[in-house]
This record gives C-alpha cells, sequence and structure tokens, in this order.
C-alpha cells in the first residue's frame, strides 16, 4: 500500500507560481508613458547638462560675461546715441544668445550619444518611443528659462527694469522659451540628419553673425540702407523688440506676431525632420 501512495505523490504536479497583476502596468505606446518616460528623459539630461562645465558655461556664464562686456564696453555710447538705456536691448539680445548657444552645445552632445550608441542603447528599452525627443525638448525649455532667469538677474543688477507690468513681465519670460524652442527643434534636426556634415557647427558660426547683426546690438538705423531691411526681419531683431516693448515700452504686438510666426516657423518645417531624424538615429545608430 505504502508504494502506490509513494508513486502517487510523485506524480502529483506541483502547483504553479502565479504574480499578482501589476497595478501600475501600462502599454509602451500610452499617453501615461510618454509623460513618464519623458520625465525622465527631462531629468536624466538635465542632470548631465549641469555636471557638464561646457554646457553650464555657454548656457549661462557666457551670455552672463557677455552682457557685462556690452554694457562695460558699449552701454554708454548706445546709450547716448539712441537716448533710451542700453540695457533694454542687450539683455533681450544676450538672452537670445543664451538660448541658440545653448541649444548648439546640446545638438552636439546629441551627436555624441547617437556616436557612441547611447540612442540605440535606449531604443532597446521597454519606453515609449517618442520620450527621447519629448523629454529633450522639455530640458532644453527648462534650460532656456534657466538662462533667461540668470541673464535677467545680471541685467538687473545693471539697470534693466520691467516697466510695463507683471503680464508683460511674464509674457518677457516666456518669449525666449518659444524661440528657444524653435530654434532647438532646428538644430535636433540637423544634428539627427547631418551625419558627419558639420551643419551644427555651421548654424554656430550663423547664430554668431545674427548676435552682432540685430536690433539689441545697435538701432537697425545704425546699420548700412541696405542692410537695414534684412536687419530689421531677422528672428533675433523680431525677439528683442518684443521683448524691449514689454519692458521698457514701444511697440509690442508686431514684433511679437513676427517671433511667434519665425519661431512656430521653424518648429513647423523641422519637427518631422527631427523626429525621422531621431528615430533613425535610435534605432540605427547612424
Amino acid at each position: 500500500m505504502s508504494e502506490p501512495a509513494e508513486i502517487s505523490m510523485i506524480a502529483k504536479p506541483s502547483p504553479t507560481l502565479e504574480f499578482p497583476p501589476n497595478p501600475h502596468s501600462r502599454s509602451e505606446g500610452s499617453w501615461s508613458a510618454l509623460a513618464s518616460h519623458s520625465l525622465i528623459q527631462c531629468k536624466r539630461l538635465l542632470m548631465r547638462w549641469s555636471r557638464d562645465p561646457t554646457t553650464m558655461i555657454q548656457s549661462l556664464l557666457y551670455p552672463a560675461l557677455t552682457l557685462l562686456m556690452f554694457r562695460i564696453v558699449l552701454g554708454d555710447s548706445i546709450s547716448a546715441a539712441t537716448g533710451q538705456p542700453s540695457i533694454f536691448g542687450t539683455v533681450p539680445m544676450i538672452t537670445l544668445v543664451g538660448a541658440m548657444f545653448g541649444s548648439i552645445v546640446s545638438a552636439v552632445g546629441l551627436k555624441g550619444e547617437k556616436q557612441n550608441g547611447l540612442l540605440s542603447r535606449f531604443w532597446t528599452l521597454p519606453v515609449h518611443r517618442a520620450s527621447g525627443l519629448v523629454g529633450r525638448m522639455l530640458a532644453e525649455a527648462v534650460r532656456v528659462l534657466a538662462t533667461t532667469l540668470v541673464i535677467l538677474g545680471v541685467g538687473m543688477a545693471l539697470g534693466f527694469r520691467f516697466n510695463q507690468g507683471m503680464l508683460a513681465g511674464v509674457a518677457l519670460l516666456l518669449l525666449p522659451v518659444i524661440f528657444g524652442m524653435g530654434f532647438a527643434v532646428m538644430v535636433t534636426a540637423l544634428a539627427t540628419v547631418s551625419g558627419d556634415a558639420p551643419l551644427v557647427e555651421i548654424v554656430s558660426i550663423a547664430a554668431t553673425l545674427l548676435m552682432f547683426f540685430n536690433s539689441g546690438f545697435v538701432p537697425v538705423a545704425a546699420y548700412p540702407p541696405w542692410l537695414q531691411p534684412i536687419v530689421a526681419a531677422q528672428p533675433m531683431s523680431c525677439a528683442v523688440d518684443a521683448m524691449r516693448g514689454l519692458s521698457l515700452g514701444g511697440p509690442v504686438m508686431e514684433p511679437l506676431l513676427q517671433t511667434l510666426a519665425w519661431s512656430l516657423g521653424m518648429i513647423a518645417v523641422f519637427l518631422y525632420p527631427a523626429i525621422r531624424g531621431y528615430r533613425r538615429a535610435a534605432a540605427t545608430g547612424r
């Protein structure tokens, strides 16, 4: 009797282990996954930039020192020639310069992540496919806002003031972020589709030229007549004029609409190439 009982005990199947359902599970392609994964990517980039001396210098120290240099070397001369404090033109200009050059440094870092395979490793993880690019744009917005606050702080120490009230001040804070987002989408697209071509470096040269040929550096009337229409219509001049109007006073609506047109236009033109280039770089490493 003991032998059949022993055989039956051996033949009896063991119970299967079942894990309890995870109440927090969600699809990789869900909107909640996109939001949480994008915030993680944003935090990753912000932590990396904060520990990178090159990024911190280009985003914060370089613009602040440039503003101080312009104030010491050219401030009084420009104020005497125009009859208006030069600080209300140089602060918006340097804010935009910080936004642009910070995006360029970020784009160079993106090319490095593409070449060393980091984007490809992220692509193999169970994360939302769009979170990498969305998180990068969120990090760019935070970086531009931080740069704007630093430059405004330095500018206020040099005489910059918000003379048009709180709402105008909030608009002045948001305008560089909108402008910076358009520029960031453009350089991200160029960084992902350029391959070995130095497109990002060429953009850096163009940004330097824009810094010296806009209405924040000197008034448009100070440029040669043949150059004045170009200087007045370029995106930095539109943004500088809008920010000057929001702080010192003067026309706001027209330069504001022109700035929005430039910024949204860059996003409309370069968003799809940025998405496609980022996806290809992450999927293939090229």
